[in-house]
């Protein structure tokens, strides 16, 4: 097996988009994470799917059935995949001083580049995470140029050059 070490370094050059997992909890807070685990599972049922680390403070309110929304950041929104990764703020702040909306019942961040809601339709165990398999009920694209996430820095992607 090889070493914690070595498999970070090797996937830090995997460019992953970067997005915010958002829920409103019980009480009507909205909570939100940056998350680059963010993947397309399936076509025939729409099917999406993310990791959570298990200390996650989102994880509680995204059990099997419950509602969840995907905002897929635009190059521009840097400073907001900084602000959402922020561990031990308290319920709700993260949206403080940010740009949002309610949209089906969800925190939405209507400058993003795109959008899927749908309700979680599992967890499966992923070491010290856990995978969350989403089904879509929603989505939006918009031209808005992605934002991705690889070697510890943001960047987007241009169009793709051919190789030689």
């Amino acid at each position: 097996m090889i070493d914690q070490e070595t498999f970070v370094e090797l996937m830090s050059g995997v460019c992953a988009p970067v997005t915010v997992v958002t829920a409103t909890a019980a009480d009507g807070r909205p909570h939100g994470s940056t998350v680059s685990s963010f993947a397309s599972l399936s076509l025939a049922p729409p099917l999406v799917s993310f990791a959570l680390d298990r200390s996650s403070r989102l994880l509680p309110h995204l059990p099997p059935g419950a509602p969840v929304g995907v905002n897929i950041l635009g190059a521009h929104q840097q400073d907001l995949a900084s602000k959402f990764a922020r561990r031990h703020q308290g319920p709700g702040s993260k949206f403080d001083h940010v740009t949002w909306a309610i949209r089906t019942g969800l925190p939405y961040l209507p400058e993003s580049a795109g959008w899927t809601a749908g309700r979680v339709e599992r967890h499966v165990d992923g070491g010290d995470h856990i995978l969350l398999v989403v089904s879509v009920e929603e989505a939006e694209s918009t031209p808005t140029p992605p934002l991705v996430y690889a070697r510890r820095t943001f960047g987007t992607h241009s169009g793709l050059a051919v190789a030689s």
